[in-house]
């Protein structure tokens, strides 16, 4: 499994209903730094396959979503665990960075 895209209708049962942590990507097509952490995003989420679930929220179709997560600014990474939030992180972010937000959750 690669990345998915999470939506409104989805998102209880793909991130909320996870038995493993979830990385959220927060992003918008016209975002520059988020097209550049885009390919980093999907190389975790195919190194980390079955260990991890990668999720695509595009705050501009998703906004109900983007509002919940108070996303002020993108690109932001939210990871979950168990329904919660566990670690954030706002901006682009080398691979190493975004790896160290999964510190402890995936072993």
């Amino acid at each position: 499994m690669s990345e998915i895209t999470i939506t409104k209708e989805n998102f209880e049962k793909e991130v909320m209903q996870s038995d493993i942590p979830v990385l959220l990507d927060f992003w918008a097509t016209w975002c520059g730094p988020c097209q550049r952490l885009a390919p980093i995003v999907a190389e975790i989420a195919e190194e980390y396959e079955g260990k991890l679930k990668v999720g695509k929220i595009d705050v501009d179709e998703q906004r109900d979503l983007a509002i919940d997560f108070r996303v002020s600014s993108i690109p932001y990474v939210v990871v979950m665990k168990d329904g919660k939030v566990v670690n954030t992180a706002m901006g682009y972010a080398p691979k190493e960075s975004v790896v160290a937000l999964l510190k402890d959750l995936i072993l």
